[in-house]
C-alpha cells in the first residue's frame, strides 16, 4: 500500500548506537532538527503499530492482519510516508525499517492472535548486505511466532533493483517457511516483472483499481484479468482499498478471494476478531452484482477521462501573434487553453481569433497585445471524473459555442487537457451502439444474450435467486385494434413498470422481445414486488383504452375465423422458478422451466403470479 511502511528483514542486527548513529555534540549543532528526531525515535523506540484485517470473502473470516507502523503522535513524522522519506534523506532507512519490524512483531506476538501477520519490506532491505543470515527465524521463534504465519509483503520504493538478488533473497526466506506477498500490483514501477520473477503466494491489487470498480468497466476488466492470471499460477489475490458496499460486491462477484479496506475493517491498535457488521452481512448474504456490461445505466458510468487531449497551454501574457502562429502551425487545433499557475482561466477559439484578425488592420492593432483580449474568460471547465452522461446534459443546457469551442478538463482543479464536442458526441454514439448490440431496440433493455449470461452467473455463484417470465395477456388484439404505435406505448409502460419494481443493485430486467420480459431477482422481497407490480398494472391499464372500450372493460375483435371475441384489459402473467444449481445446469434449463411456469400463470385469468414449486432434485 502507498501509505504503508517498509520493514527491514534483519531482526537481530545489533547496532552500536553510541558509535554508529549518534554524532558528537559539535556536529549536533550543525545537523538538522529532523536528524535529531530520527535519533530519538531509534533510541527511545518511539514507534507504534496498527493492524488492519485481511478478510476471506468466502466466509467473512479474517485471514490475517497487515502490520502498519506510525511515528510519534502529533509529530511531523507520524505518517509512515513522512517518516521514511525523512529516514531516506538522512541515510537511516535501514535502521528505521529494522526498528519498525521489531516493534510490529513484538506487538503482534503480545496480542496472542492466531491469524497471519503481513509485514512490509522494501527490496532494498530484503537484499541489504547487513541483513543477518538466520537471525529472522530465531527472533520470530523467540517471540513464539511460527514462520508459516508470517507473510513478507514486498513493497516497491524505487524504480531500479537487482531482480536476481531479490529472487535469491525471497527463495531464502521461503526455505525457512515464510510466504511472500507482492504489494500494490499495478501501481509501482515494475510490479508485473516482480510477479513473474518471484512467483509470490499472494498478490495485492493496488487500491486505484478497486476504487469505483462498480462504476468503471476498465478497472473491472483489469481486476478480472489479474484474478485469472493469479489462478493460473497459484497465487491468491488480495484487493486493497475496499471502501464501499458496491466495490465489495463486485470483487466478490469476480471471485477475488481476499479484501482489505476501511469498509471491512480500519487499522486499530488491537487485531480485530471480526469484521464490521455491515460488511459481514453483505458477505454472508449470497448475491452477485448486476453486470456492468448489461446494466441499463452502463453509459452513464463512463467518465470523460478518455476524451482528454493533451495540449500545451498558453500563458495569459502570450501575444495574439504567438497564439495565431500556434493555430497556423497546427491545423487540427481548434482551441487553446490559457493557464496561470496550473489553473485554467480561459479558452481561445481558432475560429474567433481567425475572424477577428482577418479584419482590416486587426493584426497590426492587436497582434502584439496579450491574448486575453480574445479569450473566453468563462469557458466550460469540467473534472476528468465527470461522467459522459453528466457532461452531455451539461452541454445541452449551455450556450451553443461550448459545443464548438470545446471544453477544458482538470484534475483536482489543475489543468489536464482539452476536449471537443465532436469527441464527446462520437464517444456517446459509440457507447450507444455497443450497448444496443444486445439490447431490445424499443425498450433498450438487455436482450437474450445478456439475459442468458446473467442466468449462468447466478447458477455459477450458487446465489439464491428467482427467475420470472413476465408475459402480457391480450396484447395482440390490443395491438391489432389500436395499431403498433399505441401498442409500443404499452410495451414501454410495461418496461417502466418492471424497472421500478426492482433493486438496481441486485435485480436484472431483460426484454426477450414483443411483450415478453424476464426479471432475475435477488431481492428477498421479490414476491411482494411482483404483487405490487401486478396491482399497479391493473390500476393503470384502463387509461390506455379509448373511453368506449374503457367503459365496457376491454375490446371486441375478430379472431382468425372472423368470430367476434371480447378481450378484457391487457394484464400480465408471471411464471416464477427458483434458480437452483441442484436443479438446473445452465440457462437453457432455466428458460424451459420458466416457460412452463408462465404457461401455468396464463391459465389463471387476469393479473396472475404462478410460482413453480413442483420441481424436485434429480
Amino acid at each position: 500500500m502507498n501509505s504503508q511502511v517498509a520493514i527491514a528483514l534483519n531482526l537481530h542486527r545489533k547496532i552500536d548506537w553510541d558509535t554508529k548513529l549518534i554524532p558528537n555534540v559539535a556536529n549536533f549543532n550543525i545537523v538538522n532538527n529532523s536528524l535529531n528526531t530520527l535519533h530519538q525515535i531509534i533510541r527511545q523506540r518511539r514507534l507504534h503499530t496498527l493492524f488492519q484485517p485481511i478478510v476471506d470473502v468466502s466466509d467473512a473470516s479474517i485471514l490475517g492482519h497487515e502490520g502498519l507502523i506510525r511515528g510519534p503522535a502529533e509529530s511531523n513524522v507520524h505518517s509512515p510516508v513522512a517518516l521514511f522519506d525523512l529516514a531516506r534523506n538522512h541515510n537511516l532507512a535501514f535502521e528505521i525499517e529494522h526498528l519498525s519490524r521489531q516493534i510490529v512483531l513484538e506487538s503482534f506476538a503480545g496480542q496472542g492472535n492466531n491469524s497471519k501477520l503481513f509485514i512490509n519490506i522494501s527490496p532494498e532491505c530484503l537484499t541489504h548486505p547487513n541483513s543477518g543470515k538466520g537471525s529472522t527465524l530465531a527472533y520470530i521463534q523467540k517471540l513464539g511466532l511460527n514462520p508459516s504465519d508470517v507473510i513478507i509483503e514486498l513493497t516497491e520504493s524505487s524504480p531500479t533493483f537487482d531482480y536476481e538478488l531479490i529472487k535469491k533473497a525471497a527463495d531464502h526466506y521461503r526455505s525457512m517457511g515464510f510466504q511472500i506477498a507482492l504489494d500494490d500490483l499495478g501501481e509501482g514501477f515494475s510490479s508485473l516483472r516482480l510477479w513473474s520473477e518471484l512467483h509470490p503466494d499472494y498478490v495485492k491489487i493496488d487500491k486505484h483499481f478497486v476504487r469505483d470498480i462498480n462504476r468503471q468497466p476498465v478497472k473491472l476488466e483489469f481486476v478480472r484479468s489479474i484474478q485469472q492470471i493469479a489462478e493460473s499460477c497459484g497465487a491468491r489475490v488480495i484487493a486493497e482499498g475496499v471502501e464501499t458496499q458496491a466495490e465489495l460486491l463486485v470483487l466478490r462477484d469476480l471471485r477475488i478471494p481476499y479484501v482489505q479496506g476501511f469498509y471491512v475493517g480500519r487499522p486499530s491498535s488491537v487485531p480485530m476478531q471480526s469484521i464490521y457488521d455491515d460488511a459481514k452481512k453483505i458477505l454472508e448474504k449470497n448475491s452477485i452484482t448486476v453486470s456492468l456490461s448489461t446494466n441499463a445505466r452502463f453509459n452513464k458510468l463512463h467518465s470523460i477521462s478518455k476524451l482528454v487531449t493533451s495540449v500545451y497551454p498558453v500563458a495569459p501574457e502570450a501575444t495574439n501573434d504567438e497564439v495565431f502562429n500556434r493555430f497556423e502551425n497546427n491545423p487540427n487545433l481548434y482551441s487553446l487553453p490559457v493557464v496561470k499557475d496550473g489553473v485554467p482561466i480561459g479558452l481561445i477559439s481558432r475560429y474567433k481569433m481567425n475572424d477577428m484578425l482577418a479584419r482590416q488592420y486587426a493584426r497590426e492593432l492587436y497582434g502584439k497585445k496579450a491574448c486575453m483580449s480574445f479569450m473566453d474568460s468563462e469557458p466550460l471547465v469540467v473534472d476528468k471524473n465527470m461522467s459522459l452522461h453528466s457532461l452531455s446534459e451539461l452541454i445541452t443546457h449551455m450556450e451553443p459555442h461550448h459545443l464548438s469551442n470545446g471544453f477544458i478538463v482538470t484534475d483536482a482543479g489543475n489543468y489536464l487537457g482539452i476536449s471537443s464536442g465532436h469527441a464527446l458526441l462520437k464517444e456517446i454514439t459509440d457507447l450507444q451502439i455497443s450497448s444496443a448490440r444486445y439490447a431490445n431496440p424499443l425498450t433498450l433493455l438487455p436482450g437474450n444474450v445478456p439475459i442468458n449470461e446473467h442466468m449462468d452467473r447466478l447458477l455459477q455463484g450458487k446465489v439464491t435467486s428467482w427467475a420470472c417470465y413476465c408475459d402480457l395477456d391480450n396484447f395482440k388484439p390490443y395491438n391489432d385494434a389500436y395499431g403498433f404505435r399505441r401498442g409500443d406505448e404499452v410495451i414501454q409502460y410495461a418496461c417502466k413498470l418492471l424497472k421500478e419494481a426492482v433493486d438496481d443493485e441486485l435485480d436484472f430486467v431483460g426484454h426477450i422481445g414483443g411483450d415478453d420480459f424476464i426479471i432475475l431477482f435477488q431481492s428477498e422481497d421479490w414476491e411482494i414486488r411482483c404483487q405490487q407490480m401486478l396491482e399497479k398494472l391493473g390500476n393503470d391499464m384502463p387509461q390506455f383504452y379509448d373511453e368506449e372500450d374503457r367503459n365496457r372493460g376491454g375490446i371486441e375483435a375478430e379472431d382468425r375465423l372472423g368470430n367476434k371475441i371480447f378481450y378484457p384489459f391487457v394484464s400480465m402473467s408471471i411464471g416464477v422458478v427458483k434458480i437452483d444449481s441442484h436443479l438446473f445446469a445452465n440457462h437453457h434449463e432455466i428458460s424451459a422451466a420458466i416457460t412452463n411456469a408462465k404457461k401455468c400463470a396464463k391459465n389463471i385469468s387476469g393479473n396472475s403470479l404462478f410460482i413453480e414449486r413442483r420441481l424436485k432434485l434429480a
